[in-house]
């Protein structure tokens, strides 16, 4: 096999000799430090020449004074990748390997082809977020992990930690009735409304309703497509879900439409009191006005909660819509995503409780009073 081990008899450490490309190496560290034993020297050497076996050997891998090439190839690929994150995707990943990803494969230096699942599992537990916040950092190097594998940087996919060790706890929806959401839009200055009504009336996203542009309104069809949003502050032209939604206007909607001021910008719901050029909303600003008119009318709930959870729980809850209805008005691909809003409230079980009962006690009274006749 390729390579050989030496012996620096003045310095007295161990080297690996090796020819690449008709260039000589000494490659005299391992993981970053010197190697003074012939069995750190064995285990070098095996390493280089498994990669040449399995055809990824890169002599950059050793000649850098580097404990582990995960940390530099987790900004490689999020700086190549950047161009195909949405601004809110990038900031989110970088979070993840600045606070959580570099630090951990510093401190335990391993070489990306070198990642098992038994690596990933530790990985997971030496993660300092809770359930939702472990997934986003695993799913990051996942990311990674797969454009490695498709550049051919590493010889296969490791699987990773199923989902069962993330120990996510399945939120119970949050929302309110439809008498009390609408307390709360009508505590909201009478200026900014408007935008709140389309959310609850269309059950969309605020950064779908932000980017809403006046063409994204075809009076003649009478439907709303939701194009664009806003992700991390910044304009995008894509959905969430990259995917392009076409809804029917809400009858409700319809006056609410006409008294709205004229936009003489692009975009279809306009600040009256902002500062912006094209005067469109802010996410913050809205979270500010929902919290008062909540504060207002003695209310505690998130605004993502209060408008698109509340009015999709009412929808099922309420007004006894479906399942597969809620989903085709929503447009979410897989019908789990909407399983979630058939969590009922208390009131609404024993309500049906009292149902079966009474139900049970009209049969039970019409069954006593028709009796059939005895045979003789």
């Amino acid at each position: 096999m390729k390579g050989s081990i030496c012996y620096h008899k003045q310095r007295k450490y161990y080297y690996v000799s090796w020819l690449h490309k008709g260039k000589r190496y000494k490659i005299y560290r391992y993981n970053g430090q010197k190697i003074y034993h012939t069995e750190i020297a064995e285990k070098l050497l095996s390493c280089m020449q498994a990669d040449v076996e399995h055809g990824f050997f890169r002599i950059e891998k050793y000649t850098k004074e580097t404990p582990t090439d995960v940390t530099p190839y987790l900004k490689k690929w999020l700086s190549a990748e950047k161009a195909n994150l949405s601004p809110a995707t990038y900031k989110d990943y970088l979070n993840s390997i600045t606070n959580h990803l570099v630090p951990w494969f510093t401190k335990h230096p391993i070489q990306l082809h070198e990642i098992r699942y038994d690596t990933l599992c530790q990985l997971l537990g030496d993660i300092k977020r809770t359930g939702k916040g472990k997934l986003n950092v695993m799913y990051c190097l996942h990311r990674c992990l797969d454009y490695a594998w498709k550049s051919a940087r590493i010889p296969f996919m490791p699987p990773f930690p199923e989902r069962s060790k993330y120990n996510i706890d399945t939120a119970v929806i949050e929302w309110l009735p439809e008498d009390r959401q609408i307390k709360v839009i009508e505590a909201i200055p009478e200026e900014h409304r408007a935008i709140f009504w389309w959310l609850k009336y269309h059950l969309r996203r605020p950064s779908e309703a932000m980017a809403l542009h006046k063409e994204d309104y075809d009076k003649e069809k009478d439907v709303f497509t939701v194009r664009r949003a806003f992700s991390s502050k910044e304009l995008v032209q894509h959905t969430k879900t990259h995917k392009q939604h076409v809804i029917p206007c809400h009858p409700d909607f319809k006056p609410i439409m006409e008294k709205m001021a004229v936009s003489f910008g692009p975009y279809y719901f306009v600040n009256p009191t902002g500062k912006l050029k094209d005067k469109h909303y802010q996410h913050d600003f809205l979270v500010d006005l929902w919290n008062k008119a909540c504060g207002t009318v003695g209310e505690s709930i998130r605004m993502y909660a209060g408008l698109k959870h509340s009015s999709c729980s009412q929808f099922v809850n309420e007004y006894g819509g479906s399942i597969d209805q809620l989903q085709m008005l929503t447009d979410h691909a897989r019908r789990d995503s909407v399983l979630k809003y058939t969590e009922v409230k208390v009131e609404a079980k024993r309500k049906i409780v009292a149902d079966i009962i009474r139900l049970r006690r009209h049969s039970v009274g019409t069954n006593q009073q028709i009796k059939p006749n005895k045979i003789k």
